[in-house]
């Protein structure tokens, strides 16, 4: 099977985007058993959101809480957040499109059900897709996402759907601060409001996940930071989830935006700065598995993480369309051929891989480099093959001498626009947000970038890399990091924190 199938090349030189000279990340140490059952998932892998991709039916119209940071929104195509669709679909219609995009999308490998409510808010919509495409798609993953408020009253069923992976938001183990995030919940056919209201979600989301693990189901949190409310609280919230056999834990800023029309928006709530989130999630990791990768995506999502196919995959296209038992079975074979492709891939990678950890620290003078940021402009499939001006987010890495770690993802406005060249493009503002946004990162690397862009960009302290267009991201973050080194140039303090004093 040719790697083209994937839009950019599995084979890029170098070493593996996975782990090459990085310190092995907590997920690396888990049993293969349990590995192998998340190495296809993009949400729960971070290897995995670089290759394969993910479809989000929006079949779960009702919520039953109220969030502070949610504001639904549908018929929406302008936003990228939880909560916003452009349709809602019936569980028809959400089973046909599933078929088609698994079929166009072959690297696809998981349904999510996510909204724009709640999944277990709408019990029968959400049940009917999963038993549909259960029987018809095998091999796709099923996984959905849940407030948790109804969790218990459906483990049972979730097991009996095949869903192996369940998300579950918890934001708060203290009903004082549950209190604060959510203004009511809708509980045994009243709106029950405050501490109450809390109390309650927070009871019921506890006995779920129990439930869950119980029954060897893979159980990821979702947390948003909310700074001032629940921040520090977190820290608990992740050491509590992991006692009760949570797998992985997501801290997610929180997007507080006015324009989005959420509470917390129009009254002021900060979000986090990156510095803020990092911290945090470090903090937390020394209890559990930190999902770093999120992009917080729509609830009608289509294709790899940091893209959104949907619209190529609209209502009325999907409606046209016809298919029949021998459409779905071409389907399904090709999608194995793709996953056997990207997993050789992978393999081969990992057998050629430098020698981890040990390599790195035996080369002597790496010991005293100090750790630096880099932003990479990235595709996907593990290799820096994006213009700088068509990146719509930046993956952030750190190089130390204990090896190269992935630190998160940061969203940015596209600086070049559709047919519009760099140098001609007039952006200020939108370069000027993307540079605030990397100010804590030295290099960017990148396929390419304009002239423009590139002397603004050094005028920040931000120095553009485009020598290892085409190689792996890892590989090249800490080649980059040694030859600053070797260079003199870890000698001194970043050329940001020189300006600042």
């Amino acid at each position: 099977m040719s790697a083209s199938i994937l839009g950019s090349p599995l084979s890029a030189g170098g070493c593996s985007s996975a782990r090459c000279g990085a310190a092995t990340s907590q997920t690396d140490q888990l049993p293969a058993s349990l590995q192998q059952r998340f190495q296809d998932h993009p949400c729960y892998s971070e290897e995995a959101h670089q290759y394969f991709a993910r479809i989000h039916v929006a079949v779960a119209p009702a919520c039953n809480i109220q969030c502070n940071y949610c504001n639904r929104k549908y018929d929406c195509s302008n936003e990228s957040r939880p909560g916003v669709v452009s349709e809602v679909l019936t569980p028809e219609q959400a089973v046909k499109k599933t078929l088609i995009v698994a079929a166009e999308i072959p690297q696809m490998s998981v349904l999510g059900i996510a909204g724009p409510g709640d999944a277990l808010a709408n019990p029968g919509r959400t049940f009917e897709v999963f038993r549909e495409l259960s029987r018809r798609a095998p091999d796709i993953k099923l996984c959905l996402s849940t407030n948790g408020l109804m969790l218990p009253q459906y483990v049972d069923e979730i097991a009996a759907a095949n869903i192996d992976h369940v998300t579950i938001t918890i934001n708060c183990l203290d009903p004082e601060i549950g209190a604060r995030i959510y203004p009511w919940i809708f509980w045994n056919h009243r709106r029950v409001q405050g501490r109450e209201a809390a109390e309650i979600l927070i009871a019921q989301q506890q006995k779920g996940l129990e439930m869950l693990v119980a029954r060897g189901i893979l159980v990821k949190v979702n947390s948003v930071m909310i700074p001032g409310i629940n921040d520090e609280h977190l820290k608990e919230v992740s050491r509590v989830v992991r006692a009760k056999g949570a797998f992985l834990h997501n801290v997610m800023p929180l997007i507080s935006e006015a324009e989005h029309g959420t509470h917390f928006g129009l009254t002021g709530q900060r979000g986090p700065t990156p510095e803020e989130l990092k911290n945090l999630q470090d903090a937390c990791a020394g209890e559990m598995s930190m999902m770093r990768h999120c992009r917080q995506c729509r609830a009608d999502a289509v294709g790899m993480l940091g893209e959104d196919r949907g619209s190529e995959f609209s209502l009325a296209r999907i409606d046209a369309l016809q298919i029949d038992e021998a459409f779905e079975q071409a389907a399904r074979q090709r999608r194995a051929e793709v996953r056997e492709a990207i997993h050789a891939e992978l393999e081969a990678k990992r057998a050629t891989r430098h020698g981890g950890k040990a390599e790195v620290l035996s080369f002597t003078p790496l010991a005293r480099g100090r750790p630096v940021q880099m932003a990479v402009a990235s595709s996907g499939s593990g290799v820096i093959n994006q213009h700088f001006g068509h990146a719509r987010e930046f993956l952030i890495y750190e190089a130390s001498s204990k090896g190269v770690r992935f630190l998160g993802t940061r969203r940015a406005a596209q600086y070049c626009g559709g047919e519009v060249e760099c140098g001609e493009h007039e952006a200020d503002n939108t370069l000027a947000r993307t540079i605030a946004i990397l100010a804590d990162c030295e290099v960017i690397l990148c396929s390419r970038i304009g002239i423009e862009p590139w002397r603004k960009l050094e005028e920040a302290g931000i120095r553009p890399d485009t020598e290892h267009a085409m190689e792996s991201i890892e590989g090249s973050v800490f080649a980059v990091w040694r030859q600053m080194l070797e260079s003199g140039r870890l000698d001194v303090a970043p050329f940001a924190d020189q300006m600042r004093a």
